[in-house]
C-alpha cells in the first residue's frame, strides 16, 4: 500500500489528501480526495459600539455621585434626541471610588470621592456616530471609549464566504485530477473546519478630528471566513 502526496501554489489557503486506487480509501475503482479550503469576503462594519460616560469629583461619596447623576441624565436625554433606541443603550460600569492623599511616614488621607457612570452605545449609523459624539461631549460626557466596529448581517457576510470557500476547494480539486489525469466525479462530504484559516487582519478603524473640530468614524473593511472540508471522488 502507497500513499501520495501532492501540493500546489493557488492563491488560497488549502489543503489537500489523496488515496490511490486500491487503498482502504478508495471507492468504486476511484480515488477520493480530501480538500480544506478558506473562503474570504470583506464587508465594510455598519456598527459601531462606543462607550461613553461622565466621572465627577466632589468632597463626599454622596456628592459626587448625586454630581455624576446630574450630567449622566444629560448625556442619556442627548442619546435619545439623537434617536438612538433604548434597546442600543447599556449601563457599562459605575464607580465610586475615595482619592487618597500621601504622605511620608503618615497613613494616606481621603481628600474627596470619584464617581463614573459610563453606557455602552450601539450606533447603527456610523456615519452620525462622530456628531452624536460630539454633542455628548457638549452635555458633560468626560469619558469616551471605542468604537468596536462590526457588521450586522454576520450571518450573511459569513455565508458568501461558506459558498467561495466551496468554489475554492472545487478549484484545488479540478488541479488535482487534472495533474493525475482524472476528472472529479462527485462530492462525496462537506464539512465546516474549524482549524483551518487564519483570522482575519484587525479592522481599520480610528476616530479624527477634522479641521472643523468634529469628530469622525473611519470604518474601512473588515474581513469573514470561512472553512470547509470537502470529500471528491475521482476517476
Amino acid at each position: 500500500m502507497t500513499a501520495m502526496s501532492l501540493a500546489a501554489m493557488l492563491p488560497m489557503t488549502a489543503a489537500a489528501q489523496v488515496a490511490t486506487p486500491g487503498s482502504a480509501l478508495a471507492v468504486a475503482e476511484g480515488t477520493l480526495l480530501d480538500v480544506v479550503a478558506e473562503g474570504q469576503v470583506n464587508r465594510v462594519p455598519d456598527v459601531a459600539t462606543i462607550r461613553a460616560g461622565v466621572v465627577t469629583q466632589g468632597g463626599t461619596a454622596a456628592e459626587a455621585l448625586a454630581a455624576n447623576a446630574r450630567e449622566m441624565a444629560s448625556v442619556l436625554a442627548a442619546l435619545k434626541a439623537a434617536g438612538i433606541a433604548a434597546r442600543d443603550i447599556q449601563t457599562a460600569t459605575i464607580s465610586l471610588n475615595p482619592q487618597y492623599r500621601y504622605g511620608d511616614n503618615q497613613p494616606p488621607t481621603i481628600t474627596g470621592y470619584q464617581a463614573s457612570n459610563s453606557v455602552s452605545v450601539k450606533f447603527r449609523d456610523i456615519a452620525r456616530s462622530g456628531a452624536i459624539l460630539d454633542a455628548l461631549v457638549q452635555q458633560g460626557a468626560n469619558q469616551i471609549d471605542g468604537p468596536n466596529l462590526s457588521i450586522d448581517a454576520i450571518d450573511q457576510a459569513t455565508d458568501a464566504a461558506r459558498v467561495d470557500a466551496i468554489k475554492r476547494a472545487r478549484a484545488r480539486a479540478e488541479l488535482y485530477a487534472r495533474a493525475l489525469g482524472m476528472s472529479v466525479q462527485q462530492i462525496l462530504s462537506v464539512s465546516e473546519a474549524m482549524d483551518g484559516g487564519a483570522p482575519g487582519p484587525v479592522p481599520q478603524m480610528m476616530v479624527r478630528a477634522e479641521a472643523k473640530d468634529s469628530t469622525q468614524l473611519v470604518p474601512g473593511e473588515q474581513q469573514v471566513s470561512a472553512n470547509v472540508r470537502v470529500r471528491f471522488l475521482l476517476k
